[in-house]
Formats: C-alpha cells, structure tokens, sequence
C-alpha cells in the first residue's frame, strides 16, 4: 500500500515539473537567446576595388552592432589584408558597372558610357582610369575609402584570419600584411567558427 501511495505521488510530483517546465523553459530560452551576442563570419574571396566593399562595409556594420565578427581571406581576397592595399577594378567582364563621369555638372555625371571590351582591353592603363573615376566618384558621395573601412573593421575588433595556405601558394611573407592580421589559418579552423556562427558570407 505504501509503495502505491509512494508511486502516485511521484508521478503527481513528475506530472507537476513538466506543467513547471512546460511554463518555465520558453521563457529562460527567449532570455538566453536575447543574452546572446549574434556572430558573423565572412570568407572573403575577391580582391577587387569593387569587391573589397562588401565585406568590410558588413563587417563593419556588424561589430557597430555589437556583434562578432570573424573574416576569413582567401586566395584573391587575401590581397585585401596586405600593407599596401592596390585594390584595382576593371569594368571589362563586369557588363553590370555603370561607366560615369565623377566630375562635370549633374547630367553629366548621370550618363552610363558603354565602354566596348574591345577598347577596355586594348587602352593600356585602362583599370587604373576606371579605378581612378570608382574611387573619386565615390568621395563625391562621402563614401570612405576601402582602407578606412579596414581600419574601421580593426577598431571595432574584426577577428581578421589569413589563409595559410594562400600565404604559401602566392609565396607571399607575413610581413606583407598588416600586423592586425589575427591569426594565420586552415579552412579546418575556420569552418567551426562559420559552423556556430548566426550569419555566415561568401563573397
């Protein structure tokens, strides 16, 4: 009779911690979850004027956000982490940057050239020109430059990793690079970080 008795309550016992649980857990999950800093991790891959944007202009926004951020530079894209940034663009076989006039009245300004490949590859300096019409245009609209969104990026404490083996592959030296760089890597390490974080970029 005791054992009955000692059974019952038990199972009232475990009856009244799930209805606790039940009650208790969707709660304290919605807390930790609001108590966590968000992560993004970013594999940058292009080493582009044009392609150097993205990825410092998200990370940058990220870690002003408060967030983790942690940028992975991979073949191309690992120029972008050198002392000497030289970021070039080239608009042949890139159909969809528009050709503009950085100088000269508003109209002016507005038209789009069409710029034949057959002139961009043949016009010796051609990508320093349109390097040189990118970067100006984009003073007159007050953006910062790609070296001051890295400098950004490292003020606000960008987790910046060098792929190792692109170091190896390009022959190049770390001190190529800035001394910001975080660490020098394996895709094998960075993966975990991609795999926990809650936004992760290819670009």
């Amino acid at each position: 009779m005791a054992t009955s008795l000692e059974t019952m309550q038990q199972k009232q016992l475990d009856t009244w911690l799930d209805q606790r649980l039940d009650e208790l857990l969707p709660e304290k999950l919605k807390q930790i979850e609001a108590a966590k800093t968000p992560s993004m991790a970013i594999v940058v891959t292009k080493g582009t004027l044009d392609w150097a944007y993205p990825p410092f202009i998200l990370a940058s926004t990220a870690a002003a956000l408060g967030w983790d951020v942690s940028a992975f530079f991979t073949f191309y894209g690992l120029p972008l982490l050198k002392k000497n940034l030289g970021a070039l663009v080239s608009p042949l076989g890139n159909p969809a940057m528009p050709m503009k006039m950085p100088f000269g009245p508003r109209w002016f300004q507005d038209i789009e050239w069409p710029m034949p490949n057959l002139i961009m590859a043949n016009v010796p300096g051609f990508e320093n020109l349109a390097t040189g019409l990118m970067k100006k245009t984009f003073r007159n609209r007050g953006v910062a430059t790609v070296e001051e969104l890295r400098a950004l990026c490292l003020e606000a404490e960008v987790k910046m990793i060098a792929c190792q083996m692109t170091v190896d592959v390009f022959g190049y030296s770390r001190d190529d690079f800035i001394p910001e760089v975080a660490d020098y890597a394996g895709a094998a390490s960075f993966l975990p970080v991609a795999q926990q974080s809650d936004v992760t970029l290819f670009i």
